[in-house]
């Protein structure tokens, strides 16, 4: 099959693409290449990919629709999988204006794009940031989500609501995914786990925020494109609705799905599993909750296991070791 993929420079997209071209499809890579964290991780992600003849990339901007229906023309998508995003949650403080531009106006550019292509599944990446701080646990499709703590959820939140939409006026069958707290090899260097090891390595501080009373439901990448992958093969449609959890559209061919395991993991005993896979302590920095923090994240697996026979499994002690043996093996010295 054919597939066009928003952000394959990226962590997510790095790995899906990947796999798709491991099982021999098509893939048509669109990425900005932006410099929000370094470049050259990035461009070792596409390099990878160029392996494959498969592959074909395109770098531009998600605001530039001539990019968009550039790729569209050199990659003739069966499926669309828009990952590319302003990503970061304390990011979205500093420079706002990013996530307007990237995850509205760029995403109302590629539900353009699959009015205009048709392909016949859109798959667009969301997040568990937009449950806010939900007192209900774990966190639920169907849970109200209408208290978004950071612009970053806002727009991720707002990308659901104009795909809905979309879904409904030009019946182009769409899944949205909530991701949990994503980890692995080739991660992205802002993020806790990549921060952590690299700290420990270097005999740095760790920064532990919220005193390390908070928790997550991590998902190691593995588990998440797994989840992805047989997402694709299944059509929101009135055939496959799923009793009472199902976030099915009555109005729509659209659906909203969390990929998570729901086994969230304390962040004390996580700093305790890097320090085990590294092989020494770490310099702990305790700090207050960051603005735009949440005490935790917890997803209920039900719909996903239901739609797709699948529960992300793979334990944090498992996915921490593989990401330090990644990390050692290619980050070392960089």
């Amino acid at each position: 099959m054919r597939y066009l993929i928003t952000g394959t420079a990226g962590f997510i997209g790095f790995h899906l693409a990947k796999r798709l071209l491991d099982e021999g499809h098509f893939v048509t890579g669109f990425d900005g290449m932006t410099p929000y964290y370094d470049v050259r991780l990035k461009e070792r992600r596409h390099a990878i990919l160029a392996r494959s003849n498969g592959f074909r990339p395109v770098i531009g901007m998600l605001e530039d629709k001539a990019a968009l229906e550039q790729a569209a023309e050199i990659g003739d998508p069966d499926v669309i999988v828009h990952l590319a995003a302003q990503a970061g949650v304390r990011y979205s403080l500093e420079n706002p204006k990013a996530y307007v531009d990237s995850n509205l106006t760029g995403s109302w550019n590629i539900l353009e794009l699959a009015k205009a292509v048709r392909p016949r599944h859109l798959l667009l990446a969301s997040t568990s940031s937009i449950y806010g701080a939900n007192e209900k646990i774990p966190f639920a499709e169907t849970d109200r989500a209408d208290e978004p703590m950071t612009l970053y959820a806002a727009t991720k939140k707002s990308a659901e609501l104009m795909a809905h939409s979309y879904a409904h006026l030009y019946q182009v069958p769409t899944t949205a995914f909530r991701f949990f707290t994503v980890y692995g090899p080739w991660g992205r260097p802002d993020m806790a786990l990549f921060k952590f090891v690299d700290s420990i390595l270097h005999d740095r501080p760790i920064e532990i925020y919220g005193e390390g009373r908070m928790s997550r439901d991590f998902t190691y990448i593995d588990d998440l494109v797994e989840g992805i992958v047989r997402l694709m093969g299944v059509l929101p449609a009135q055939d496959n609705r799923i009793d009472d959890i199902d976030t099915l559209s009555h109005h729509a061919p659209f659906r909203v799905v969390n990929i998570g395991g729901g086994q969230p993991v304390e962040l004390m005993r996580f700093v305790e599993t890097v320090e085990a896979a590294v092989g020494r302590p770490a310099i702990r920095k305790m700090l207050p909750m960051q603005q735009g923090d949440v005490p935790r994240t917890f997803a209920a697996p039900d719909l996903l296991k239901a739609l797709t026979g699948f529960t992300p499994s793979i334990s944090v002690e498992e996915g921490v070791r593989r990401f330090v043996d990644w990390y050692r093996a290619e980050m070392a010295d960089v």
